[in-house]
């Protein structure tokens, strides 16, 4: 008999299933979400209760890559999960929004300006992961994500940099989805 890993420390969905860890199927949530329909979901656990896993797999499930072959990759991720079997009400939603994920976990510094520092980087590979959408923006709102994404931007664009880049994704795609 053979057993699976356990996923001590592990917080990505995708690597979760495609190394084969044990897992308990948690995709329901993703229904529960959709069903919701609030404007604003807070997920509240304590630490290290799953909280990135989940995150993690929402966005796999909604992210539209803007590449159909990423986009393949990450709807076979969900083969034989039990929100495959919700009804097409759910699985017209996989893969088609724009996501924006950041996770607050290196914040968590001895003193302020570490702290702005490692959010400031959290920020700037979030605005990295969907540089794709550049070319589509207008020129000066090119050149504000740009200084964000490569961390040379005045402090008040950080303050409305996460309102900036929702701002930005909608313009590149033309649809939002809000919970």
């Amino acid at each position: 008999m053979t057993f699976k890993p356990l996923p001590i420390g592990v917080d990505n969905f995708e690597k979760m299933i495609r190394t084969g860890y044990y897992y308990v199927d948690k995709t329901w949530l993703i229904k529960e979400v959709i069903d919701l329909r609030g404007e604003v979901n807070v997920f509240t656990r304590p630490r290290r209760f799953g909280k990135t896993l989940n995150i993690s797999m929402l966005q796999y499930f909604f992210e539209d890559t803007g590449d159909s072959v990423r986009n393949d990759r990450n709807q076979s991720l969900f083969q034989g999960m039990k929100i495959m079997g919700a009804g097409d009400r759910y699985l017209s939603e996989m893969s088609a929004y724009p996501v924006i994920n950041l996770s607050l976990k290196s914040a968590k510094q001895p003193d302020f300006d570490l702290a702005c520092g490692c959010l400031k980087e959290e920020i700037a590979r979030e605005y990295r992961r969907h540089e794709a959408i550049l070319p589509s923006l207008p020129e000066a709102d090119a050149e504000k994500y740009q200084a964000v994404m490569e961390r040379r931007a005045a402090v008040q664009d950080y303050v409305t940099s996460l309102r900036f880049l929702s701002d930005c994704l909608h313009y590149a795609y033309k649809k939002i989805r809000r919970f």
